[in-house]
């Protein structure tokens, strides 16, 4: 009898420990690819001109996008006049979901919020956000092309397809929509239907 009542309780608690990893597993999918870009973008954080130059001890220390000012690391993630139209679209994006955050790249580059900023969901939404817009500048690295702001949106949908999967598996979708479905709006707004149509991306909340 005790034998038979230790593998029942140990099947019990195998099911249970299964089920705790499929869930941490469904809760950290989204999580995975912002830390697979973050480590991606960090591989290429550091290797600006100004720090090429002292490595190859030659070659040119400009900005590679081609403006003419030298290619220190702020000026590389942040300052290059070929950047900072992306950095002030999601800016845009920021106003539109009312999340109001001063023009600081100590924010995105550094994650330092403001003290008296709001709860963990809209830090969580700007942070994904910012590692995005991080990823998509990394992407055109040492070359002279401006990041794309269609790249940035894309890969935005691409988490938010994830995130809204998982809800429905957890059969949270209710409490996804509340939270989401403004995320959602803004981003198909800012596309034309042609660019929709190219990149698959349709309202998932309507369609529901």
């Amino acid at each position: 009898p005790h034998q038979k009542v230790g593998k029942e309780y140990e099947q019990t608690l195998l099911k249970r420990r299964h089920l705790c990893s499929q869930q941490t597993h469904e809760k950290s999918l989204s999580s995975l690819v912002i830390r697979e870009m973050r480590i991606k973008t960090t591989v290429r954080y550091h290797l600006t001109p100004v720090r090429m130059v002292i490595i190859k001890k030659s070659g040119n220390n400009r900005c590679w996008r081609g403006c003419g000012e030298i290619g220190m690391l702020l000026h590389c993630w942040w300052e290059c006049k070929l950047v900072q139209p992306l950095w002030k679209t999601v800016w845009r994006f920021l106003k539109d979901l009312e999340l109001e955050l001063p023009f600081d790249p100590a924010i995105p580059l550094l994650g330092i919020y403001p003290k008296d900023y709001k709860s963990c969901y809209y830090k969580y939404t700007c942070t994904c956000m910012f590692t995005v817009v991080l990823f998509t500048i990394a992407k055109t690295w040492n070359q002279p092309k401006c990041p794309s702001r269609i790249d940035w949106i894309n890969k935005m949908w691409h988490i938010y397809t994830m995130e809204y999967y998982v809800a429905i598996k957890k059969d949270e979708f209710l409490s996804f929509t509340g939270t989401r479905i403004k995320l959602e709006t803004i981003n198909l707004s800012k596309l034309t239907w042609e660019q929709m149509t190219k990149h698959c991306m349709f309202s998932l909340i309507s369609e529901s």
